[in-house]
């Protein structure tokens, strides 16, 4: 039954992809739209029923189907585990994903490729649901794999737009550097326990006494570098925002909700590992606090609505890893979990804008949106609360968690984590503001069209607009069901929630008085004195830095792209050259050798007569000095 179960959740997704990729043109626009969409909500139903089944028993459920490498003392399986983790990402993954799915059927009906989108679309979730289901590594890394092919496909969907093509390609290449690190921190793993299997794993690292901690530590870190690509962390941040090149949807569900958490699921799902290396843990911190500050700053001055929550969710995602290197894993996937709401939110909000504006991203050109679309403005508006931290709702208990962790671990740590929530505070009311607020600022033929978005659209957007709300339910300071539901897996009892004391208020008093700062300042700057951002010729000092993304893209261009490109001009024009004179060479000797033999076939019977007895008479003396 379980296996039955567990094979429905992973293939239905599939079936619906093999139905849209290969009939999907012929089917319509509206049945491939429902085939997508209903694959998705039967592998989010199955998900509830194995979520209800875990929640009661409180036992994982391990499915191998058969042995799949065997060399020697090492063995992989093809298999899935089905525990507390699992089912909780599979919850938000089938659950936002049917919702975006449903929403994607009104935003992407005159695209003529839509069976395509959600053939596509429909991959992603097959591969994301190998990723979190994997019993072992190898399996891990197929999903791993298959998330980074779909985004790429996704990012550039709408490929006659070179730029899109160049971003699609950015994401894969500065994904597969990560990769290359995750599969460095396999091998490795595989050579020192002769297995990929995670309880396995939990279970020969917890008893090994004879391992170097060397290893585990480059294990560890080279396991990190590949949650830095899939998850954009510093250094490899840079393609996340141009990732916005896709279709909101994509962004909504794959650079928001899903594919970029996959790094802080798998940190989490080997956090036996990680607690044995506490100086990797400590560049886990360090690499999330200050990408949350940078990308934080960076989101305070663009102009485009996309770009703007691409910044943000870096931010968040540094966020989430600040927590994870201080081993508060429940309070990552926490915050994982109300981010997945309120960011979906936001993003599939933006795309109700740009539907409304027809295309139009740039805020300068938008305000007085609050009338028009007030179902939009509503929920927007309540996932901008959640995301800046204001009490009650969902981000104030998560955020909450993750700076209190940081401030009983490391006091500069935790104040650049609040410096960036304030940021965030801010950026987001300016986008609120720029967008909803004041005049529109649009062209007359855009204000003449004005409308709110289909019920397709604004459906999805009310029910994550409440979940965004009321998500912070699920683990309250001094009653979190989200902790004691996880506990099972973190035997150590890795964090203990925090006992509400003096100290404790303080913090959150300090966190939420930050928060209404920044939206205080962003209302006195786009409401009271009405300011409007410059446009991108007039943009001079510190905002020109902050808009251009620390040059970070200029950077990597000089230094790798450029050398690359060089040493890539220098062996096609030298060594290929040279290699290529070479092989031709053979090629024109051997020509010529033909061409000069050809001469004595000239069909002359003396003269082959004349070569046979020259030829006998050699031999003849060979053998004769031979002796």
């Amino acid at each position: 039954m379980d296996t039955n179960l567990a094979l429905i959740l992973l293939l239905t997704p599939f079936l619906g992809f093999l139905i849209n990729i290969f009939f999907g043109k012929s089917l319509g626009k509206s049945v491939s739209g429902i085939i997508g969409t209903l694959s998705i909500v039967v592998s989010f139903i199955v998900t509830i029923i194995l979520f209800l089944q875990i929640n009661q028993t409180q036992k994982p459920i391990s499915i191998q189907l058969f042995d799949w490498v065997q060399i020697s003392k090492f063995n992989v399986s093809f298999g899935f585990l089905l525990d507390q983790l699992s089912i909780l990402w599979l919850l938000f993954v089938t659950g936002i994903g049917s919702l975006i799915h449903l929403y994607s059927i009104s935003y992407m009906h005159d695209d003529e490729n839509m069976h395509k989108f959600f053939a596509y679309l429909n991959l992603f979730i097959f591969f994301m649901i190998s990723l979190v289901v994997g019993s072992n590594l190898l399996v891990m890394f197929i999903g791993w794999e298959g998330v980074g092919l779909c985004s790429y496909l996704l990012i550039g969907f709408w490929h006659k737009n070179q730029d899109y093509n160049d971003a699609a390609k950015k994401a894969f290449i500065m994904n597969r550097i990560g990769d290359l690190g995750l599969l460095i921190g396999i091998f490795i793993l595989g050579n020192l326990f002769s297995t990929l299997d995670f309880a396995s794993l939990e279970t020969a690292i917890a008893g090994a006494t004879n391992v170097d901690n060397f290893w585990l530590s480059i294990a560890a870190l080279s396991l990190f570098i590949g949650a830095c690509g899939k998850s954009a962390q510093i250094p490899l941040y840079t393609w996340l925002p141009d990732a916005m090149a896709g279709p909101t949807p994509v962004s909504a569900l794959i650079h928001a909700a899903t594919m970029v958490t996959a790094g802080i699921f798998m940190v989490t799902r080997l956090h036996f590992l990680f607690d044995l290396t506490p100086e990797i843990q400590t560049v886990i911190a360090v690499i999330g606090g200050v990408t949350s500050l940078v990308a934080a700053t960076i989101g305070l001055v663009q102009t485009d609505i996309k770009k703007v929550l691409a910044y943000s969710t870096v931010s968040q995602l540094g966020l989430m890893f600040l927590a994870l290197g201080f081993g508060a894993y429940q309070v990552a996937v926490f915050h994982v979990i109300t981010h997945a709401f309120f960011k979906a939110c936001l993003f599939l909000g933006s795309g109700s804008v740009i539907h409304g504006l027809h295309g139009e991203q740039d805020m300068r050109k938008m305000g007085g949106l609050k009338k028009a679309m007030p179902i939009t403005f509503w929920t927007m508006l309540i996932s901008s609360l959640a995301i800046s931290g204001v009490p009650v709702f969902s981000g104030f208990f998560s955020k909450d968690e993750i700076l209190m962790t940081a401030f009983h671990h490391s006091i500069p740590l935790w104040i650049v984590g609040s410096i960036a929530s304030i940021m965030t505070a801010f950026y987001m009311f300016r986008l609120m503001f720029l967008t909803f607020f004041k005049e529109f600022r649009g062209t007359e033929e855009q204000k003449h069209h004005l409308h709110e978005s289909p019920s397709l659209i604004t459906i999805p957007l009310i029910v994550l607009a409440i979940l965004a709300a009321i998500g912070g339910l699920i683990s309250l300071p001094t009653n979190s069901w989200l902790n004691g539901y996880l506990a099972p897996l973190f035997t150590h009892g890795t964090h203990e929630e925090h006992v509400l004391g003096t100290t404790e208020y303080i913090l959150m008093a300090i966190a939420v008085v930050g928060g209404l700062i920044g939206i205080g300042i962003a209302y006195a700057k786009y409401i009271s004195k009405n300011e409007i951002p410059d446009e991108d010729a007039e943009i001079t000092g510190v905002t020109k830095v902050l808009y251009n993304k620390y040059y970070i893209d200029e950077l990597y261009d000089s230094i790798f792209v450029s050398s690359i490109n060089a040493l890539s001009k220098f062996f096609r024009d030298y060594v290929e050259t040279g290699i290529s004179a070479v092989v031709f060479g053979f090629g024109k000797a051997a020509n010529e050798l033909s061409f000069q033999g050809k001469k004595i076939q000239n069909g002359s019977v003396g003269l082959y007569l004349f070569a046979f007895v020259l030829g006998l008479c050699a031999i003849i003396s060979y053998l004769f000095l031979a002796q």
